[in-house]
Order: structure tokens, then sequence, then C-alpha cells
């Protein structure tokens, strides 16, 4: 009989994981672009938006969107600028 995997909370893994050192600089190192990434999704999908309609509104393509929503991409501002106002939202930019 075959063993079945044990599922493991998602918050029990972070934890597990963020003992690691090298682990926690490099999750600490992709924090902003995760938190664009999850704020500019919620917000479209408040908005009830698909990516083409936020990229046709932003004035960029949808690929943009999902490459940006996905993480792989490093948008400049004036980008986040144009999804913020197609979302109806402003962008906060803080230093701390």
């Amino acid at each position: 009989m075959k063993k079945r995997p044990v599922a493991i909370p998602a918050e029990k893994l972070k934890a597990d994981l963020m003992k690691d050192p090298e682990f926690r600089r490099e999750y600490e190192k992709l924090q902003p672009e995760f938190e664009i990434a999850s704020q500019m999704i919620g917000a479209r999908i408040k908005k009830k938006m698909s990516q083409q309609e936020l990229a046709r509104r932003a004035g960029t393509g949808q690929a943009v969107i999902s490459r940006l929503e996905g993480m792989n991409a490093r948008p400049s501002i004036s980008l986040l600028s144009r999804v913020a106002q197609a979302l109806g939202t402003k962008i906060q930019i803080t230093i701390q």
C-alpha cells in the first residue's frame, strides 16, 4: 500500500522555511514584487476586469499584465501608474 502524501498547512511550511537565513533573504527580496502583484490582482478582480481589459485601459498588452501578475517583470513607475489609473486606484511608494 502506498503512503499518501501528508498535507502541510502553508503557514507552517512558510514558518519552517523562514528559519533558513538564505530562504528568508530571498523571500524578503521578493516581498515588494509579491505585494504589487497581489494588490494588482485583487483590484482587477474586485473591478471584475479581465487582464485584456486592464491592458487596453492601461495602454499596454495583455502579456504585460500577465507578466506583472506572475511576478515575471520589473515594471516602471510609469507603467504602475497607468495600471493603477486604469483600475481607478493610486500607487503609493514608501521607503522605510
